[in-house]
């Protein structure tokens, strides 16, 4: 009996020595309930290539891997609805962003200064005046002018107007997007209004009751919104 115990005592340490480590030391045996122990992953945009049981696609789920139409990536800002070129430019003279802030805070002010001085002072001037290095009062590089954003002309451009200047371009300008976040584009914009003073809403507030046959621009509710990078002259 004694033999029987001792045998078995010996098979039961041999197979826990071999579940445990194997032959160099690293394998690490066998898992019990192996489902549980390694669980299968689900992509969040795509279909699973596992087995039949375990296929999103296979068991019926009618998914085609993108996100649902509209969907905004977590910490981004509101798509700009309007087209490139003339036809969107034209259309920003009447649009509403329903991504513009009314208002933005005095770190966001100090923010949307910072940024109008890296991205667009080097064209249009620490003053918004058009004079700015690369213009230097006509010794710097460029050949025109950039726009003097102090003038009537941008100051009675809509705020959708100068935010799709920045985004897509205009003119000589090239576009912005990649330099900055959509929504500091708005900080930029209620920068440069509140720079243009009271009298740019005053002129606003004039070009919203037009002409016949003509399309003024429409300033947002509440003022002014964001940096105005605007091209040279035309």
């Amino acid at each position: 009996m004694k033999k029987v115990l001792l045998l078995t005592g010996l098979i039961a340490g041999a197979l826990s020595f071999t579940g445990c480590g194997g032959a160099h030391g690293n394998d690490p045996g066998d898992a019990y309930m192996p489902d549980m122990y390694y669980s299968r992953a689900y992509e969040a945009y795509g279909y699973n290539n596992q087995p039949e049981d375990h296929n999103l696609k296979a068991r019926g789920a009618q998914y085609n891997g993108m996100p649902v139409p509209g969907s905004i990536a977590r910490g981004d800002a509101f798509p700009f609805a309007l087209p490139a070129g003339d036809t969107g430019y034209n259309m920003a003279i009447s649009y509403k962003s329903p991504a513009q802030p009314a208002t933005i805070t005095p770190v966001q002010q100090k923010e949307a200064q910072r940024l109008y001085q890296v991205n667009c002072a080097i064209c249009h001037g620490t003053g918004l005046d058009g004079n700015g290095p690369l213009w230097k009062g006509g010794d710097g590089p460029f050949p025109a002018a950039p726009r003097n954003l102090m003038d009537d002309y941008t100051k009675k451009l809509s705020d959708a107007q100068i935010y799709h200047v920045i985004t897509y371009g205009k003119g000589q300008m090239g576009s912005y997007a990649s330099q900055v976040h959509p929504e500091q584009r708005w900080w930029i914009i209620n920068y440069i209004r509140s720079k243009q003073g009271p009298a740019a809403a005053a002129t606003a507030d004039t070009s919203a009751a037009p002409a016949a046959n003509t399309a003024p621009a429409t300033p947002a509710a509440n003022g002014p919104a964001t940096p105005v990078v605007n091209n040279a002259k035309k």
